[in-house]
């Protein structure tokens, strides 16, 4: 005679490795629920690049550092040729200035003092022109108005290079301030009639008006 032997179902085993993703209730019961990751972890959302908006903060802080680090951030990649081509036209403006300054204070120098071996101002002078007693007051006035001209065009390729950083800045922050600022190409105007009323006047009536009502919308 065979005696049936009832079988008990096993309950799965749970490594020690798993046991951070399950759940124990604080009631001491042995059944283990799963907890899903998708749960307890917030999904991130990818940048979008078409609804991407710069900060304009942040773009202004850039721009402060790196002159054209601004641009690149608000994306505006075609602007770096005109930032990086007005600061390398101011340097080059100052510095050509600069060497006709030295070049011609040198010459004024010479032609002020009483030594015949200094003669530099001779390279400045036209074909056939010298400088004699007769003329000489005249050409120390030349001299002394070139070196002070090419002394403020040196000083004004310098405010120059400074007014440069400063607009590459301000287009960094107005670009980025701007990039929400709303562009539909409903830009329209109606013009309607309408009834106007004026207050003054306790008879509701009287005080009406016609009118027109101008509507913009941008």
């Amino acid at each position: 005679m065979k005696i049936p032997i009832e079988k008990k179902a096993q309950k799965p085993m749970v490594s020690v490795d798993s046991i951070d993703a399950l759940d124990i209730p604080p009631n001491g019961d042995k059944e283990i629920f799963p907890i899903n990751s998708t749960d307890s972890m917030p999904a991130r959302h990818k940048r979008d690049g078409e609804t991407w908006t710069p900060s304009p903060k942040r773009a202004l802080w850039l721009a402060l550092v790196l002159p054209g680090a601004g641009q690149i951030y608000n994306r505006k990649l075609w602007k770096l040729p005109i930032i990086y081509g007005g600061f390398v036209g101011c340097a080059y403006a100052m510095r050509w200035n600069n060497m006709m300054y030295r070049d011609y204070s040198q010459a004024y120098l010479d032609i002020m003092d009483d030594d015949p071996n200094t003669h530099s101002y001779n390279q400045f002078l036209h074909l056939g022109n010298q400088v004699t007693p007769e003329n000489m007051k005249r050409w120390q006035d030349i001299f002394r108005k070139r070196k002070d001209r090419y002394r403020r065009w040196r000083d004004l390729s310098f405010f120059a290079l400074i007014g440069v950083y400063a607009l590459s800045v301000v287009d960094a922050y107005v670009d980025a301030s701007l990039s929400e600022f709303d562009i539909s190409p409903d830009l329209s105007m109606r013009v309607a009639p309408t009834i106007i009323h004026g207050g003054t006047d306790r008879n509701p009536v009287s005080g009406l008006a016609m009118g027109l009502q101008c509507c913009l919308t941008f």
